[in-house]
């Protein structure tokens, strides 16, 4: 019998000196004890555990339990009194092992779990570890870093839960496990905080360092994936409780405004190795990004902010975490990105942030990832998000920034929509330019000018595709309609009467000529599948059509004519703007002439 085989061992031991214990002995005792779990005699084994006289032997060998207890609590169902008896002798094993070896066994359970359990395991575990890192005297920011690092890495693969149901519902538990974390870490906090009090030259900076890696990686993970807005019938979402958590940690300690503004100021590990390096530094990059999304839109230790900073100062400050954020593809981080743009830029005036800004790399780059989530995201609320943003962003400049940005823009977004969007623009500060009594260099003269080159221009000439840039030329149109209008020849604010040549040689006149070719051709294609469709008796010919190295769906020759018909009444619009931007040259030019 078990108990039987367990008690002969304790009591070969108890005769023994804690030095003269063999190997033996270690695997006898723990083959018994492991045998009582399985066999159901929990009870039995906790009298043993609990007698003061084997006490130096549960010191040197209750370690070895630690497996087979895990195994059977989760063996057992919740109400069963086994179950409660493996874990007041887990409760026991933290209390009277030695620290060092409970520890080890400890971390070496949670780091074999995996799957399903990987939340359970570590839950139930927390407190004895807990328990034994209190114990510890040496190495003991070492032994909390280690065992904090471990438990994250084990959490790190589950998928966060992202909607209200997925939240409710934490079916793996990961939900209730880190906010368990953050009150398995709070000991440690305090010791730091109290030693911190004790001396302004706080100097053991071991223990804190380590807890800044936990709060570093509790950012990237799970809250940079977590959604963490208000969410309606959950009165304490977990996430936010667990973000509320961290902050107070980083503020405790002195390190969130640190953290905010001047980035991690602790020691960087010297990697030898460069792609150890670019890991460490993007998971911090990813961490810092969160932390400031945190503080900015959540407002979760915003009151610790101080508030001398001006919004300017801010959004230079955010610019390197929004572009961090907006290169990711995943909607719970693209989203926090542009979040947290929005909110620095929903901070500063209308036409207050000055153009030195752009001359900035990070300013460009963000500018330039707004266009590509506007013109490649799949979704479309992001799209439509991206577009509103873009323009908050032209809004906050100067005019000189405006004018400078519109001209990047026109020359790397490659994309005519975009282009078609940024020449509105251009049309509306030229209008308000026109309509106002102060003076704006930047919207007329030889400054606009140099922009119309960029705008009153076909990209290959009477070859360009003008279907797929009909948004920038539609705009185009629109725009040197407006100010052969709005401005007249005799005033010629804008310089455009100066320029009119310029603009015939260089877009009309290979405008006019690109759309004959093109109505041309698309007409031609027409009568072509006609007679085609005839020769098949049926219109159900199909032909199948690639974009971009992927085939699309088989298109029946209707529905190729429906396309084709589509492209010609593009090119009818075109040309019915063009026409009457040629009547408006002609009329002013010869009312000028007649004049004269």
């Amino acid at each position: 019998m078990a108990v039987d085989e367990l008690q002969a061992i304790i009591q070969r031991c108890q005769i023994l000196e804690e030095a003269d214990f063999k190997g033996e002995d270690f695997n006898l005792f723990q083959v018994a004890g492991q045998k009582c779990l399985e066999d159901g005699y929990a009870a039995q084994l906790l009298e043993v555990i609990q007698n003061e006289k084997n006490k130096v032997i549960i010191k040197n060998m209750g370690w070895n339990l630690i497996s087979p207890l895990v195994r059977c609590i989760f063996m057992y169902k919740q109400e069963d009194d086994k179950r409660e008896h493996c874990l007041r002798i887990l409760d026991q094993l933290a209390q009277l092992c030695n620290p060092k070896e409970l520890f080890l066994g400890l971390v070496e359970q949670i780091e074999q779990t995996s799957g399903e359990q990987v939340c359970q395991t570590v839950m139930l575990l927390l407190q004895p570890l807990q328990t034994v890192l209190l114990k510890l005297q040496n190495k003991k920011a070492y032994s909390v870093g280690l065992s904090l690092a471990m438990i994250m890495n084990q959490l790190t693969p589950l998928p966060v839960p992202y909607t209200k149901q997925q939240i409710q519902e934490d079916k793996l538990g990961l939900c209730q496990c880190c906010n368990a974390v953050v009150d398995f870490a709070k000991p440690f906090v305090n010791e730091v905080v109290k030693n911190m009090e004790k001396s302004s030259e706080y100097n053991d900076m071991e223990l804190k360092e380590e807890l800044i890696k936990f709060c570093m990686q509790s950012l990237k993970y799970p809250l940079l994936a977590a959604q963490l807005e208000h969410l309606e019938g959950v009165e304490e979402h977990p996430f936010r409780h667990f973000a509320t958590e961290i902050t107070g940690i980083l503020w405790n300690m002195g390190e969130l405004i640190p953290l905010v503004f001047v980035h991690h100021k602790g020691k960087s590990p010297n990697w030898e190795n460069q792609e150890f390096a670019d890991i460490e530094r993007k998971n911090s990059a990813d961490s810092l990004a969160c932390l400031s999304y945190l503080m900015f839109v959540q407002h979760f230790g915003v009151e610790c902010l101080p508030v001398v900073f001006s919004p300017s100062y801010l959004l230079l400050c955010n610019m390197t975490h929004i572009e961090v954020l907006l290169k990711r593809t995943e909607e719970s981080v693209l989203s926090k990105g542009l979040d947290l743009f929005e909110s620095c830029l929903l901070r500063i005036e209308d036409n207050s942030l000055l153009h030195h800004y752009l001359e900035l790399r990070g300013f460009i780059n963000v500018t330039q990832d707004l266009v590509k989530i506007m013109t490649l995201c799949p979704m479309e609320h992001m799209r439509k998000k991206s577009l509103n943003i873009l323009q908050l962003f032209i809004d906050k400049f100067d005019t000189e920034g405006k004018y400078t940005l519109f001209r990047c823009l026109l020359k790397t977004s490659n994309h005519a929509g975009v282009e078609g969007y940024i020449i509105k623009n251009i049309k509306d500060q030229i209008h308000l330019t026109l309509t106002k009594e102060y003076d704006n260099i930047w919207f007329t003269g030889h400054h606009l000018i140099s922009l119309l080159d960029l705008v009153l221009s076909l990209p290959e000439g009477a070859e360009t595709d003008l279907l797929q840039n009909s948004d920038r030329i539609m705009a185009s149109l629109n725009l040197l309609r407006y100010l052969v209008i709005k401005d007249c020849e005799s005033d010629n604010q804008t310089g455009v009467w100066t320029t009119l040549g310029k603009i015939e040689q260089n877009f009309l006149k290979p405008l006019r000529v690109g759309l004959n070719m093109s109505k041309a051709h698309y007409e031609a294609e027409i009568k072509n599948k006609k007679e085609n469709r005839k020769e098949a008796h049926s219109s159900n010919t199909v032909c199948s059509v690639t974009v971009s190295g992927e085939k699309m769906p088989a298109m029946t020759t209707g529905m190729q004519l429906q396309v084709l018909h589509s492209a010609l009444f593009t090119f009818d619009l075109i040309e019915s703007v063009l026409a009457r931007v040629e009547e408006l040259i002609e009329v002013k030019t010869k009312a000028v002439m007649d004049e004269n």
